[in-house]
């Protein structure tokens, strides 16, 4: 639920975001018709949130892909960890069963 509300806050910045930066380019260009300035803000609108999309497309997919490797990356760590642990108690178990048959000798 927060995330969705995160989404739509995001998505509603962006749109007005958006908004005042066409009404900024349509601006300087007063031989515009009324119909004209809002068919060009509309049009500049829809451009930038394509943009905006495809960046937010861009972004989650290289996080996707983080992710995996940091997964692979924790997964092979983490065989690592238990193969050097169990080597060393594989090791104290011999160490130990060596001194115990030293002291009955």
């Amino acid at each position: 639920m927060v995330n969705e509300v995160e989404g739509y806050l995001l998505c509603r910045a962006r749109i007005a975001e958006a908004k005042q930066r066409a009404r900024a380019f349509t601006e300087p260009l007063e031989w515009l018709t009324t119909a004209q300035r809002e068919h060009v803000e509309e049009h500049y609108v829809r451009v930038c949130l394509v943009h905006a999309r495809e960046d937010l497309q861009r972004v989650a997919d290289r996080c996707r892909e983080l992710r995996a490797e940091y997964e692979d990356r924790y997964l092979r760590l983490r065989a690592r960890c238990v193969a050097w642990s169990i080597a060393g108690v594989a090791g104290a178990a011999a160490m130990a069963m060596i001194t115990v048959a030293a002291q009955r000798s």
